[in-house]
């Protein structure tokens, strides 16, 4: 019998992580949603300290609900990023969450992939950018738009790779 290759503590690491970047969402959201023009130090804190953290079993739902949590304040809330955005983000993440749903219960495994994971890291940069620079900043516009679109790249790679594995 082979003894595990981490211990019992240090195993339970990712997921304890994961559950403080899901609690992070709702300190960040209290923290964004009265700051004025979605200008706030505290709050994109919180939410790079959500980012570089990484977990494991739910974290790309964890990841997938903080954007979605700051692009909804920043578009509804303090109007720093147009509804386009909030649009494409939601619909985007609600067809990979439920995709992923469908894939799992057939015996599929989807991992996250090169271009998802820059996408995301990208998409989180920009996002505390708007945050830490006032209204009127078009540079953090650009970058969000890269990681959009980085993020469309990385889900059309995903249902490719789903549909060539279903057709082989």
């Amino acid at each position: 019998m082979s003894a595990p290759a981490v211990s019992a503590p240090l195993a339970r690491v990712p997921n304890a992580l994961t559950i403080l970047r899901l609690f992070l969402i709702p300190v960040f959201a209290a923290l964004l949603i009265p700051a004025e023009g979605g200008y706030s130090w505290p709050a994109a804190i919180v939410f790079g300290v959500a980012g570089i953290t990484d977990g494991k079993v739910a974290d790309p739902l964890a990841d997938r609900l903080m954007i979605d949590a700051a692009v909804i304040i920043l578009v509804a809330v303090h109007h720093r990023l147009p509804w386009v955005a909030l649009v494409l983000i939601v619909a985007r993440d609600a067809l990979l969450i439920g995709g992923y749903k469908l894939l799992v219960r057939d015996g599929y495994e989807v991992n996250v992939n090169f271009l998802g994971k820059l996408a995301t890291w990208v998409l989180y940069a920009s996002l505390v950018f708007v945050m830490i620079t006032h209204e009127g900043t078009e540079w953090p516009l650009w970058c969000f738009w890269i990681g959009l679109a980085l993020a469309l790249a990385a889900g059309a790679q995903y249902v490719y790779s789903v549909v060539r594995g279903t057709n082989a």
